[in-house]
């Protein structure tokens, strides 16, 4: 009995879980095709819907704009018009039936020849519906005049209803990905949804009107979601349509147009809000011009719309406001766009910095094991072509490489070495090598021979080499500067449109007005915002008031970098601002040409680098004139582009060296001495290539800057010397070349000169500083000029803004992130 028991309750249990995984199934299958429903629901009410009594334009446009886009659920999307048209006020079911027949067989006929695409649909539509109804005419005995105009009338109405469901049915569907929609398109989605509602003209339901009671709900979502511009529009469209196909509707134009204003300005008031503006606008016309029974039943019909409206889903009127311009959604909605956009960018950029980083190492070449190697195929590759070309037809040859291989080996590696040590000359031969071998002068010559093949061989195998480097650091650069970018890409990772809108309110409280504002970057100490404006010139607003304003919301100084006008707009300005930097430099340069010529040997650079950096640089090169110029400013030239396009320091310097090797076989260098200030921090680096020291003057304290290297441009592998200090407001910094440095002679030590010579500086302008060191080492050789001479004197000072923040009541500080990802 327990068993039967048992057996009957496991019989249940299964039945329901079969039960249920049918309803499951059912719901998917129907989730799965529910845009296919939709779609064949609406041509069931547009073969309903009829407009000034006769003309059924919606049911044929409908029918080819769906089978264009949507084959799959044509034929049931036909069926349903003809059903929805045998239903409608003034039924016609043949008639929609040869249109749709008509618009199927033009269809056919244009794919036979592949000439069907979408601007040929309302084409098409406009063609069938003048043959039908001209035969309908025809055959009916009633083609006058009039008639003939009612029927090119539908016709071309037929046409403009497939170009408005051509923009619209996308949108209904969810088939269009875009979030941006133009506003002829929100127009076309609005007269589609009154089409659609013209459909349930004549349901009646107790007195309340099917048509009002949807086209109030209607209103009422669009006016959720985009406020009282877009509810009047709809208003006023849904009206329009509407007194179209029932006369007695024309007071629906000025009722809908109103109460869809009203709702929209109370939005704000959630959908309690917008429901009140919709009984109170519908409420206020309907008294003014209709009866009492038309009021109550205004006030019932928009009881009702409010009711679906409660039952509306909020996703459903945010899905919308994601379509609508200028909406919170609408932005955020391109905002996410933009940051996948962004995001995918980013990955495609370190991809390919990956793949440089991986070619970079793959040129790297391992020089003490190509070397050792090397050397050991030279040797064999010697040996074997000495004994080629020497001992192929002695008679002593298997005695000397069979039974006697290792005494022979051994004395070719000691001539071989030998030869090396005198660079090829042939020195006294060992007696041993005499006594070993019959045919000495054909081996020294073939051993000669070979030798100079070798080096050629050797120098170009070293070529090689360095330019294997040299595209190895360039790869490598090319890496770092990606993964850099690709880090930039990424970095602004929120939605800046709320803030934007607080400093636009902010700006719009001191009585100024922007045409727009767009942020870059938020990031403490590395802002950008971007604001366009139509202030008039002279009176600086934007230094005098919107940078000072921004500096106190932000909590940080802003400064104007540029301002430019609009190249699309001329009466607009673009005006930049930017985190103000903590520090600012002013700099002197004086310098003179040997013998007093106008072409100096040295060169200098000043540069303002991207990342909040500013590089100040001398650079002397090989001897005087103008040869010297070339090599000097063109070492400065490659190393600030190279800078400014984010390089790392050191391997910009090392990519200098490489392209100066071979930018010239003679033996050309010059010297870098380089210093890299960070106007953040004041953290200063220097790099000195084979430069002579440089100087921190703080007050009465001289700090020297030294560094031992090679000039960059004679050897490959140079090492780069990287020093790091702190500066202080106030701090000079003193750069030289060797004609400001050497002039004491080597009798004296030129260090303690420089400083006690500097020591005894009193003046604090960077110009007078470098114009009195240059005079002083003049003066000091008799007003003679032995070398090129060049002095770079930079001063640290704390950026003071020149128009200071102030408070302004009730606007407050924004809050952001100190790091964006």
């Amino acid at each position: 009995m327990k068993k039967s028991e048992s057996a009957v309750v496991s019989f249940n249990i299964g039945e329901r879980l079969m039960q249920m995984k049918g309803v499951q199934g059912a719901y998917q299958q129907i989730a799965s095709r529910k845009w296919q429903i939709v779609l064949v629901a609406l041509a069931f009410l547009l073969g309903r819907a009829v407009i000034l009594e006769s003309l059924m334009s919606f049911a044929v446009a409908y029918f080819a704009v769906v089978y264009y886009m949507r084959r799959d659920v044509a034929f049931l999307s036909g069926l349903a018009i003809v059903l929805g048209s045998t239903l409608a006020l003034q039924p016609a079911p043949l008639w929609i039936a040869l249109e749709l027949l008509v618009v199927y067989l033009l269809f056919r006929g244009l794919q036979a020849f592949e000439k069907v695409t979408i601007s040929r649909v309302p084409l098409i539509v406009f063609i069938s519906v003048i043959l039908v109804q001209l035969f309908h005419a025809f055959i009916g005995n009633t083609l006058d005049w009039y008639n003939l105009m009612m029927v090119f009338v539908e016709a071309g109405l037929a046409f403009v209803l497939t170009l408005v469901f051509i923009h619209a049915l996308p949108v209904i569907t969810l088939a269009r990905k875009s979030a941006k929609l133009k506003n002829e398109e929100m127009i076309c989605v609005m007269i589609l949804l009154a089409c659609i509602m013209t459909g349930t003209v004549g349901w009646i339901v107790q007195g309340i009107s099917v048509e009002h009671v949807l086209s109030r709900y209607m209103l009422l979502v669009f006016a959720m979601a985009g406020g009282a511009p877009l509810g009047a529009t709809v208003g006023v469209v849904a009206g329009l349509i509407l007194s179209l196909a029932d006369y007695s509707a024309v007071l629906q134009i000025g009722v809908l147009a109103f109460a869809g204003l009203l709702a929209g300005l109370l939005r704000e008031g959630g959908k309690m809000g917008a429901s009140f503006g919709l009984l109170l606008g519908s409420s206020i016309l309907t008294i003014y011009v209709g009866s009492q029974d038309q009021m109550f039943t205004s006030v019932w019909e928009s009881s009702f719309a409010v009711l679906l409206l409660l039952l509306t889903p909020k996703v459903l009127i945010q899905s919308i406001s994601k379509y609508v311009p200028g909406t919170i959604e609408n932005n955020k909605s391109h905002y996410e766009y933009a940051k996948h956009i962004r995001n995918a960018t980013a990955a495609r950029v370190l991809h390919f910095s990956d793949m440089f980083k991986g070619l970079s190492n793959s040129f790297y070449p391992n020089y003490t094991l190509e070397k050792e190697q090397n050397h050991e195929e030279q040797i064999s590759h010697f040996m074997e072509a000495v004994a080629n070309e020497s001992c192929a037809g002695c008679h002593r040859q298997k005695v000397c490489w069979g039974d006697k291989l290792l005494q022979t080996r051994k004395m070719m590696n000691e001539m071989m070495s030998s030869m090396e040590a005198s660079e090829g000359r042939v020195k006294d031969v060992p007696k041993a090598w005499q006594t070993h071998c019959v045919h000495v002068p054909e081996v020294q010559l073939a051993m000669k021979h070979q030798y100079e093949l070798h080096m050629v061989n050797y120098k170009w195998q070293r070529q090689l080499h360095e330019l294997k480097g040299l595209v190895a650091d360039q790869l490598l650069g090319v890496s770092q500067v990606m993964e850099d970018l690709s880090q930039e890409i990424k970095r602004e990772g929120q939605a800046l449109h709320i803030q934007e809108e607080q400093i636009k309110e902010a700006v719009e409280a001191l009585g100024l007005s922007i045409h727009s504002i767009d942020i870059v970057s938020l990031e403490m100490g590395n802002v950008e915002i971007e604001i366009q404006h139509s202030f008039e010139q002279g009176f600086e607003e934007c230094r005098k008031i919107i940078a000072p304003l921004l500096s106190e919301i932000l909590g940080e100084n802003i400064t104007v970098r540029s301002e430019s006008p609009v190249a699309t707009h001329s009466e607009l300005q673009r005006a930049i601002f930017m985190s103000a930097k903590q520090y600012e430099v002013d700099i002197g340069v004086a310098g003179v040409a040997k013998g007093g010529d106008l072409l100096s040997g040295d060169s200098f650079s000043m540069m303002e680098l991207d990342n909040g950096k500013f590089a100040v640089a001398i650079s002397d090169g090989m001897g005087n004139g103008e040869r010297a110029r070339q090599e000097s400013s063109a070492a400065l030239t490659i190393l600030q582009q190279l800078l400014q396009s984010g390089m790392n320091e050191q391997l910009a310097v090392k990519s200098v060296n490489s392209i100066l090797l071979l930018r010239s076989p003679e033996e050309i260098y010059a010297t870098v001495d380089l210093a890299i200030i960070d106007l953040y921090c004041a953290n200063t680096t220097f790099l000195k290539i084979g430069s002579t020291p440089s100087f921190i003057k703080r007050g009465n304290e001289v700090i020297p800057i030294i560094a031992s290297n090679l000039p960059i441009g004679i050897i490959q592998e140079i090492d780069v010397d990287f020093v790091h200090m702190q500066l202080m407001p106030g701090d000079l910094l003193i750069m030289m070349s060797d004609g400001i440095y050497d002039a004491p002679g080597y009798a004296v030590n030129k260090e303690l000169w420089m400083k006690r010579v500097i020591s005894e500086l009193r003046s604090n302008d960077p110009q007078q500083i470098a114009d009195s060191l240059l005079e002083t080492v003049v003066r000091f050789h008799d007003g003679v000029i032995n070398d090129d001479m060049t002095v770079l004197v930079t001063r640290l000072d704390r950026y003071v803004p020149q128009w200071a923040t102030f408070k302004w009541p009730g606007i407050s500080k924004i809050e952001r992130k100190k790091s964006v990802s």
